[in-house]
């Protein structure tokens, strides 16, 4: 998919979890008024769903027919994307830690993957898509015009997962987390379907002390160097 075959453009950002990918392609949708999928939450609404109905989650046949059933929606609600499953608010759900561990998990079968692969192709729409997850540029979205590889230290993405789910009230190990992403990263990694690996043309930038608004300027800057937007 690219400008030459009249799609509409498509800016993928994939990175690690806690590299920050998340809050900035949701401000860079924002800006540029573009769409966002969210892919990560595809994957956590089947963790979601999985863990309700006390699907094992090495029962790779179960998970996929989840994936290939899910009735979800996404929503703009004060400046968030409210993701609704069977017309229920799930957004705070798929946010909870044990989610986050059993999506990493659901993730890497092959089957899940395959069935939430053209869903995914299907956010795009004019004017635009930002895509953000592990494989956007590699397997989904591989023609993109711009990718950006956003990464971060293991500690930094721990240090602030902690910071969040402190405000939050809740109380957790600064050392289990580390520990928590370290893991997710080896397993996300090392899968043999679609593994976190950066795209061959795509831009790595790492977010390690850099602000969030020192990291969106740099990914406009890219942005505008690659495709030419509507006004410009």
């Amino acid at each position: 998919m690219s400008e030459a075959d009249n799609q509409p453009p498509v800016i993928t950002i994939d990175g690690p979890s806690g590299s920050g990918k998340g809050t900035i392609a949701k401000l860079l949708a924002e800006k540029l008024k573009f769409s966002l999928l969210d892919s990560g939450a595809l994957y956590r609404l089947t963790a979601l769903v999985a863990l309700s109905r006390d699907i094992d989650l090495a029962d790779e046949a179960a998970l996929t027919k989840v994936a290939s059933g899910l009735d979800i929606r996404f929503e703009p609600r004060d400046g968030e994307v409210a993701v609704l499953l069977e017309g229920r608010d799930v957004s705070r759900d798929i946010r909870m830690e044990r989610v986050s561990m059993a999506a990493s998990k659901v993730a890497a079968m092959p089957g899940v993957r395959a069935a939430l692969l053209q869903r995914q192709r299907d956010f795009l729409k004019p004017p635009g898509l930002v895509a953000d997850g592990r494989d956007m540029g590699t397997t989904v979205f591989p023609d993109a015009p711009v990718k950006v590889f956003l990464t971060a230290s293991a500690e930094e993405r721990a240090r602030r997962r902690y910071e969040q789910l402190r405000e939050k009230g809740v109380s957790v190990s600064l050392r289990d987390l580390l520990e928590d992403i370290r893991a997710r990263d080896a397993r996300d990694m090392n899968r043999a379907a679609s593994p976190l690996v950066a795209a061959e043309d795509a831009v790595e930038l790492d977010s390690t002390g850099v602000t969030i608004d020192g990291v969106l300027e740099k990914v406009l800057q890219l942005v505008l160097e690659r495709i030419r937007l509507p006004g410009a």
